[in-house]
């Protein structure tokens, strides 16, 4: 029993996370369930299943809420599936983890200007005109299918790449970015889902895990929604580039210089601290 109130417990904040920030359900879910001894292919496949159902709750409250632009939807959708596929066929025999430590260090750039963007610079949305906008989502596509190949074959990503990215649009709105993100995951976790049933079968998987991070996930779904609907955007800029720039600041220490960063306390009080601050300052920041 104690142990699926804890399943349920990750699922219920991986979701919460994920929902409010447009990230890190599948990186915090699949980095439990290795530590716990799962291979990474079992580990992937069990949260991407889990997330089928979360998804689909975590859009349909982003929808409902209004957190969610169709346009962009429409061009994540289907490079993003294909690249789920395609990354869960592959993740038996390409190792992510080699990449990973420099897409991080891409990544931790993009934090930064997150949370500069929305901290110190003008955060109105439009302005430019119809062909400029066009010309910013073309790499939309390109974008969703490398996502979506990271997220299957890495056991997360969708979230953490797609996110940053969409919020250095200035045409972008933090809340239409995450709405719009989450909205997308369901096809991202069905394609990745299909493909793990198709090459390691139904009965590898650990359906007690599965069905015990679905009910965490469905709990949290709807007030992940209500958040994001409720901040600032400035807030929410603050607290997605802020966890954006911890993650991968992780993971660069880790890979880079074999340091374990959030249990090392003098490195770790200062992080928070300034983000802590930032998270002040945003919170006290007029809206424009």
């Amino acid at each position: 029993m104690k142990k699926i109130v804890i399943l349920a417990l990750i699922g219920l904040m991986a979701q919460l996370i994920d929902g409010s920030l447009g990230m890190a359900y599948g990186v915090t879910s699949t980095t439990l369930l290795l530590m716990a001894g799962m291979s990474p292919a079992i580990a992937s496949a069990s949260v991407h299943l889990s997330e089928v159902v979360t998804s689909a709750v975590s859009g349909y409250s982003h929808f409902k809420f209004g957190n969610v632009d169709l346009n962009i939807v429409k061009k994540l959708v289907i490079p993003g599936a294909v690249g789920a596929f395609i990354g869960a066929a592959l993740l038996s025999s390409i190792p992510a983890s080699l990449v990973k430590p420099y897409i991080s260090v891409f990544l931790l750039g993009l934090g930064v200007y997150v949370v500069i963007r929305f901290l110190f610079m003008n955060l109105s949305v439009g302005g430019e005109n119809e062909k400029k906008q066009e010309k910013k989502r073309l790499f939309y596509r390109p974008l969703a299918f490398a996502a979506g190949f990271l997220d299957a074959s890495g056991g997360g990503g969708w979230g953490p790449l797609t996110t940053p990215i969409l919020l250095t649009q200035r045409h972008l709105s933090p809340s239409k970015v995450i709405g719009s993100v989450n909205f997308s995951e369901f096809a991202v976790s069905l394609s990745a889902s299909v493909a793990f049933f198709l090459f390691i079968g139904w009965e590898a998987l650990y359906w007690q895990i599965v069905l015990t991070m679905m009910v965490g996930g469905i709990i949290a779904a709807p007030f992940a929604a209500l958040l994001v609907k409720k901040l600032k955007p400035a807030v929410l800029g603050v607290l997605a580039g802020g966890l954006i720039v911890l993650t991968n600041l992780k993971t660069i220490a880790q890979e880079f210089f074999s340091v374990s960063l959030f249990t090392e306390v003098r490195f770790l009080l200062p992080l928070l601290a300034v983000w802590a601050l930032m998270l002040v300052l945003a919170i006290r920041k007029k809206t424009q």
